[in-house]
């Protein structure tokens, strides 16, 4: 994916550190849905990981897959009935469980567009080599296929980069918004009635990271 490896170990090291606080919050959560929802979100962060360096890429289905299915689940919990109290409660729960939504099925499209063939020789890169950019050999393709109609100069480059940049600017604002959470401490108030608990420092923290992490990941294909 990234051509330099400082940017390729650090988005590394801040996914794997993010999956393990996500692991220790699931062990901490006192509700069922709270532990399903951290583990989710530790296995993204995992997968992310795996997927800077081509790990894994025999089990890639499985993967997006198992991506989508977290999509859908917090899908469910954003649209839930009300007297469904162990799902997401309140205005501000369901926005959060349509923003994590919308996290897992981004994770997924990335996994989907960054997992390619090699360049040269159409083969999948090593296993443990960082991968590149698709988007830059499909332009090149479609720049370079006999009997292919003419496109306007940028008009390939402007569609095939749409996604990334509206997904770059949906995260970055996210990360800013939980940026301002963070330094004002602000939290749910709790209605102690069996509900979710409400959003520590610490959890605002990893919301900032993850979204600081997608919006550049995005930012760079």
């Amino acid at each position: 994916m990234f051509h330099i490896p400082a940017l390729t170990w650090t988005l590394t090291a801040v996914l794997l550190a993010g999956g393990a606080c996500q692991l220790w919050q699931a062990y901490r959560s006192a509700h069922l849905t709270d532990r399903i929802n951290n583990t989710l979100h530790a296995l993204m962060n995992t997968l992310m990981a795996a997927m800077l360096w081509n790990l894994a890429p025999t089990t890639l289905l499985a993967q997006i897959g198992l991506l989508a299915g977290a999509a859908l689940w917090f899908t469910i919990q954003a649209v839930a009935r009300p007297e469904y109290k162990l799902l997401c409660a309140g205005t501000q729960g369901r926005i959060k469980c349509a923003y994590h939504a919308l996290t897992m099925a981004a994770a997924a499209l990335m996994i989907t567009t960054m997992t390619h063939p090699g360049p040269d020789n159409g083969t999948t890169p090593a296993a443990g080599t960082p991968i590149t950019m698709p988007m830059d050999h499909a332009h090149h393709a479609m720049t370079t296929t006999p009997h292919t109609p003419a496109t306007p100069p940028g008009t390939a480059t402007a569609l095939g980069h749409t996604p990334g940049i509206l997904l770059t600017l949906l995260f970055a604002t996210a990360a800013a918004t939980f940026l301002i959470l963070l330094l004002r401490n602000r939290t749910t108030p709790t209605h102690h009635t069996g509900t979710h608990q409400p959003p520590t420092r610490t959890q605002h923290a990893l919301e900032a990271l993850g979204a600081t992490t997608m919006a550049l990941m995005f930012a760079t294909t």
